[in-house]
């Protein structure tokens, strides 16, 4: 496996050569670098590794606060935030050996490409969280950070290459976690929507005072809002699930080229969507008509990123 991803190679301000910084995003192709493959090897183990390595900690570290932001929204008051407050502090710390070795080792700033940029924004959106938490002792804004945190070094955990899978059976199982994550996610989100398409008639009705509650097929308002919302809960669940499994399935099939991908373009975008009514919901107390609303708009999303995987993308560019 190539490692550098580059034709060529250049100086940096330590005087040892390096990979040209703004090609690293380039798919890994081999045989055309200046170095050999026992040197980028060694190179890579010398200069990367532990970088990379510590990144990959701090992601696994965020990820109990990923975990907390998903338990939460079915129990209040979990006691799981404090475990994972000291998880995702441990990951900060994890996080900034990985961005100081870096700049050691490559010579520049980590805001080279979109991978490092993304990396040092989710460390410093962590840091400035503790920062107030430890000041206002506001935990709400964790059901919505730690997500993005999470998500954000993950992104920049995949910067370089692993190896392929070792099985085609982990491949293939990896994969059906993945589809089945997803296409229960969206079921769950379509029974959402159906029911605040159902909770705007009803409130249209009683507003119009045309409602004969004898005759009236339609459940309350009050049930409708419970459906809706854990009808979201149960969804948003599935498809972050479908999300992680997603962006790590892409990475080992395509290396560093996954983020190129339109599709898990759109699929992210839909999951951030997804997280903002979550946070509306859960942090601001939006039910009723505006997460109706909101729930009908992430439905529309989740079909366009459904449209792209069945080839409607092709047609666009014509």
């Amino acid at each position: 496996m190539n490692i550098f991803l580059t034709p060529a190679a250049s100086i940096g301000s330590s005087g040892r050569s390096r990979p040209p910084p703004f090609l690293w995003m380039m798919p890994p192709r081999g045989g055309f670098g200046l170095f050999s493959f026992a040197e980028e090897h060694l190179y890579w183990k010398r200069t990367l590794f532990m970088s990379v390595f510590w990144l990959r900690t701090a992601a696994g570290l965020y990820s109990l606060g990923l975990l907390y932001a998903l338990l939460s929204l079915f129990r209040r008051g979990t006691r799981l935030f404090t475990p994972a407050l000291v998880a995702f502090a441990a990951g900060a710390v994890f996080h900034l050996v990985s961005l100081v070795e870096l700049q050691i080792e490559t010579g520049h700033l980590p805001l080279n490409n979109f991978y490092e940029t993304s990396s040092l924004c989710a460390f410093l959106i962590g840091v400035l969280f503790l920062i107030y938490y430890a000041f206002y002792r506001v935990a709400i804004f964790g059901v919505c950070l730690f997500p993005v945190v999470f998500f954000m070094t993950l992104i920049g955990a995949t910067e370089f290459p692993v190896a392929t899978w070792s099985s085609p059976h982990i491949r293939n199982a990896w994969l059906l976690i993945h589809i089945t994550a997803v296409l229960v996610g969206y079921a769950a989100l379509l029974i959402a929507a159906v029911a605040s398409v159902y909770y705007l008639l009803q409130e249209r009705q009683l507003k119009r005072k045309r409602v004969d509650p004898s005759s009236n097929p339609l459940p309350p308002l009050g049930t409708l809002d419970q459906i809706i919302t854990q009808a979201m809960n149960v969804g948003f669940v599935f498809v972050t699930v479908g999300t992680v499994t997603g962006v790590v399935w892409a990475f080992i099939e395509s290396g560093t080229a996954w983020i190129l991908n339109p599709e898990i373009g759109f699929f992210l975008f839909t999951w951030a969507f997804y997280l903002a009514m979550i946070f509306l919901r859960v942090s601001a107390g939006w039910r009723g008509r505006r997460i109706a609303w909101l729930a009908v708009s992430v439905l529309g999303c989740s079909l366009i990123t459904w449209a792209t995987h069945l080839g409607i993308r092709s047609v666009w560019r014509q």
